[in-house]
Parts: C-alpha cells; structure tokens; sequence
C-alpha cells in the first residue's frame, strides 16, 4: 500500500500560529478544536481522522524548511522535530 504524503510549506506561514494553521489544514480535516500546542501537534499525528488511520503509515514533507528555520525559534523547530521523530509510523522528508 502507497504511503500518504502530506506537504507543510514554509512558504504558507511565518510564525508558530501560522505553522498550527497549516498543521490543521495539511493534517486535519480542518478541525476546529484543534489546539494549537505541540500536545495538540503530537496528538494529531497519531491520525484516526478521515485523512489517515490510527497510526497509518504516512510521509511528511517540510518544503521551504529553511525559511521556517529562520522565521520560527530554534527552540519550537527542535520540539516540532522530536514529536514527529516520536511517531515511528511517520516518515519526514524536506528537513536539513
């Protein structure tokens, strides 16, 4: 079975609220409860939605990860990066 991709790009925000706006757009069905922390974050990851399945295989693309680099703290990228490191059942791509 193909695995899903899923894109965040850079290019769409820059600053955390505008990351936890592409998060739920890319990664919920536009969930309107969707916190905006990185408990919510890890939390949406596990899936169980209608986009993918409880713990489904699936890819997650950065793109412009440099400019989210430059425009979010270092400090959230590192958390950001750990939670989806976490989540075994996703693949990152885009990340340097």
């Amino acid at each position: 079975m193909k695995k899903k991709i899923f894109i965040i790009d850079g290019k769409n925000f820059s600053n955390i609220e505008g990351f936890y706006d592409e998060v739920q757009k890319k990664l919920t069905i536009d969930f309107p409860g969707f916190g905006r922390n990185l408990d919510a974050f890890d939390d949406i990851l596990y899936g169980g939605d209608e986009l993918f399945k409880f713990k489904e295989k699936i890819v997650i693309i950065w793109k412009n990860f440099n400019k989210s680099k430059k425009d979010l703290p270092s400090e959230f990228i590192k958390d950001v990066l750990e939670i989806i490191k976490h989540h075994k059942h996703i693949e990152l791509g885009g990340v340097k």
